[in-house]
């Protein structure tokens, strides 16, 4: 099994849950966790900005990663988005399996 988990970060847990709902129906991911909002500091044209916005991991198999990866920037209100993925090292395998169904196999 190769399930990853895919991080991003949106403006606001409208952005996330209506990116998330598209790329579940698209069946590119499983299932997006919404996480609470997050407080960020970062570098923006030469200053530091800080922002409440609202954190994500949605999972995903490998072989949907770039097309997930590149249908959340498609979609996302960011010029620069935060989309990462991180290889999940250990997995219970139902879990693995259902997202495989969802992604891949339940077509």
């Amino acid at each position: 099994m190769s399930i990853v988990s895919v991080y991003a970060v949106f403006a606001n847990a409208e952005e996330a849950e209506r990116i998330g709902r598209t790329v579940v129906e698209e069946r590119l991911a499983a299932c997006i966790n919404i996480l609470a909002p997050v407080r960020s500091l970062y570098r923006w044209k030469g200053k530091i900005e800080t922002a409440d916005e609202v954190a994500a991991i949605l999972k995903t198999h490998h072989w949907r990663s770039d097309a997930l990866i590149a249908r959340i920037a498609e979609l996302h209100s960011y010029d620069v988005p935060c989309v990462v993925s991180w290889p999940i090292d250990k997995i219970v395998g139902a879990y693995a399996d259902w997202v495989e169904d969802m992604v891949i196999r339940d077509r």
